[in-house]
This record gives structure tokens, sequence and C-alpha cells, in this order.
């Protein structure tokens, strides 16, 4: 791929070969992330360097654009990317510094489902919970677990997270469950997909066809409320343990930027059932990496999930649901094989059984008010290099 005229950032991950999408400013206009700027891509369609003919440009959010489908997409990728190597456009873009600007959510999101998709997450948890059964129950080999979040508590990267209030298990059988504020505050590491073209009611999705739907992908981390959702989650799941935020990137990693990405996913057994059968995997060599408070305390890798995101795809869809533009789906929890892989505090204390000590000599079981969670990937560009996925950041507050 050729090289971009704009200047190499100083943070590496945001080539020519990326190009993740954003919406930034107080005008909320769409850019694409190139090195260490933005380029403003509604003022590129406002003078015409620019073709915008279903006016999905000059939109405050990407929802219009992702509506369009993948030839737009492709289209508009490529025209970008002309102009980014072509140095006689360098006089007519508009180039926004990335540090200092502001991220707003990048589209509306529409519905949210968050599955349980990693083979050593639910097993690990398997094991905390039912010591003297099997780590999994019988479903788990055989479907995509998931259970509806709510779209309206899905926040920008940097948005402040209140700790929540609600209901916990009691002492003793017959007591009045105490109430108050989440003292087992939690993370989930996750990557999440964005879905760009709908699908009719009535209908299903293959898994195959996961490029002709999902725009693109982005980091996640769906905060936990632990002793919230332990009260509450028998007999129909997680809910205000999980409700109250999730936080997404401020960028947008298209899929054209990810086929250097793509690797084979574990095997698994028994085989699905044939509408979860994925003869083009779309397993992705994800690297992430979590830090609180400046200190790494996990590498999980995404590489090894167990459900690739065309199953999630098609296990939300096979009894007709619909899909819309603006749904975001998430892979549930990543952990790897090593204690250091797992992508929750409830793994990595062991349900706070140990503690984590963090650079500065402080531990930790699970969130303390002033914690600052920062979840950040890389993954094999298609030319050689890594690109950066945009990171995800938040802090708690009382």
């Amino acid at each position: 791929m050729s090289a971009s005229w704009v200047p190499e950032g100083e943070l590496p991950g945001f080539g020519i070969d990326h190009l993740p999408f954003g919406v930034f400013g107080p005008a909320r206009h769409i850019g694409v992330a190139i090195e260490d700027h933005i380029l403003d891509l509604t003022e590129g369609a406002s003078d015409g360097l620019i073709d915008d003919p279903g006016g999905e440009l000059g939109a405050t959010e990407l929802n219009p654009l992702m509506a369009a489908g993948p030839i737009r997409w492709a289209s508009l990728r490529e025209r970008v990317t002309e102009i980014l190597v072509d140095e006689s456009h360098r006089d007519r873009v508009t180039l926004v510094k990335r540090q200092g600007a502001q991220l707003h959510l990048p589209w509306r999101v529409a519905d949210y489902v968050d599955f349980y998709s990693s083979l050593e997450h639910a097993t690990n948890l398997g094991r905390m919970f039912r010591p003297d059964g099997e780590p999994l129950l019988p479903n788990w080999r055989h479907l995509p677990v998931a259970y509806h979040g709510r779209s309206g508590t899905v926040v920008v990267s940097g948005t402040e997270i209140r700790r929540p209030k609600g209901q916990t298990r009691p002492g003793q059988p017959g007591e009045t469950p105490p109430f108050g504020p989440s003292r087992r505050l939690d993370i989930e590491a996750e990557v999440g997909f964005v879905v760009g073209v709908g699908s009719e009611i009535g209908t299903s999705v293959s898994p195959d066809a996961f490029s002709e739907h999902v725009f693109g992908v982005c980091l996640v981390n769906d905060w936990s409320a632990r002793d919230i959702q332990a009260w509450e989650y028998v007999p129909l799941g997680p809910f205000l343990g999980k409700s109250f935020a999730t936080s997404v990137a401020g960028w947008i990693t298209p899929l054209a930027a990810l086929p250097g990405a793509r690797t084979t996913p574990p095997p698994q057994h028994p085989p699905p059932l044939d509408y979860l059968r994925d003869d083009e995997p779309w397993g992705l060599d994800l690297a992430l990496e979590v830090r609180l408070n400046g200190t790494l305390i996990s590498s999980p890798p995404f590489g090894e999930i167990y459900w690739t995101p065309g199953q999630q795809l098609a296990q939300m869809t096979i009894n007709g649901a619909s899909l819309s533009t603006g749904d975001l789906y998430a892979s549930g929890t990543v952990s790897g094989n090593e204690p250091h892989q797992r992508g929750s505090l409830i793994e990595l204390t062991w349900n706070g059984e140990t503690s984590l000590t963090l650079e500065n000599g402080e531990e930790r079981t699970f969130l303390e008010d002033g914690d600052e969670v920062v979840i950040s990937a890389t993954a094999p560009s298609n030319s050689g290099d890594r690109i950066a996925l945009g990171e995800v950041r938040g802090v708690i507050v009382p």
C-alpha cells in the first residue's frame, strides 16, 4: 500500500491501512483517523472533494453511512485512500489533531446483545460457581449464549461510570436484602460488532453473510456489578447488574482493515448445527490489553474466542428476529488459557479470593471509586504492520 503524505504519528496503528471512522468536534462531523489527525469527511463532501450522493457524510452520526452498505463503504474507503496518498490534495483537505479532539458516540445504538463466547471465561466462571459440577452448562457448546442489554446506556470512551446501586444477596435466607452501591464492580474486556445493513423480520442471516451486514469492530467494556447480578440473575439472567453502563471506543475499525487479522478459530466439538456452520469464519487475531490505573493487568487473546462473530450474528436472527442499522453485539468477556489472559476482575482475583497488586503498591479485588480502566488492542494489518483499535476507557465515580 502506498504511503500517506500525512506525517507518521507518535503512536503507531493509525496509518493508511486502518482508517477507522468516528464523529468528532462540537459540530459532530464524520471523520477518519489518520496518524495523529482526523480527516474531516463532512467538510470533504461539502466542498466536493468526496462524492456523497446519498448525503451520508452530512449526518451527525454514522448510521446513514452504515445503512448504505458494503459497496458504498468500499468506494468511500478507496476515495479516502486516494486523497491521503496523493499529495496534490494536501491543500484541499481539513485535518484536525486527534489529541484533544472531542469524540462522540459514533453511531445511534439501535439494540444491544452481549454474548458469552469465550470457552475459557465460561469455564472459569463455571468452576467458580459450580465447583462440584461440570463447568459448562449443557447448552454452551451447542449455541452462542447471550442476553439483551440496554442500548440507552451504551456510552463513548471517556464517559465517567457512576457506581450503580441495587439489592444484593442477604446474608441469611429470609433476611431483607441489603440495598446500596455495588461493592463488587467489575470490568469485561470485549470486542463489539456494529451492524450496518439490517434484515427483514422473519428471516435469518447465515454466518457467511457477516461482512454483508457488519460495518465494523470496536472495543467494549461491559461494566458489571457482580453482587447485584448474583442476587437478581435467577431465573431470567442479567439485568441491573449490567444495564447501568457499557463503554465503547470512539473509533470503529472497518472490516476492510482486518483481512490481515483473520485467523482460524478453535475447533468446535461437537460440530455445530447447520445454521451455525461458518465456512469462512471471521476469527480475528486481536491482542487485547487491560490496564487498571496504568498497570497492565491482563492480555486477553481474541483469536481464541470459541464462537465466531458470524455465528453470533446467525444465532441472533435464527428465530426470525431482524437486524437494524446500529445494532451492537459484543463477544462477551475475552479470556485465554493463562491467568494473565483473563478479561475480568472476577477471574483475575478468583471472585475476590486473591488481590491484584498495582504498580503504585495498591491492591484491588474489584473496582474502587476513582479507578480508571483502559482497554486497548492491536491486530495484524493488511500490509503486515499492526493497527491499533480505538481504546475504551472509563473512570469510576461515586
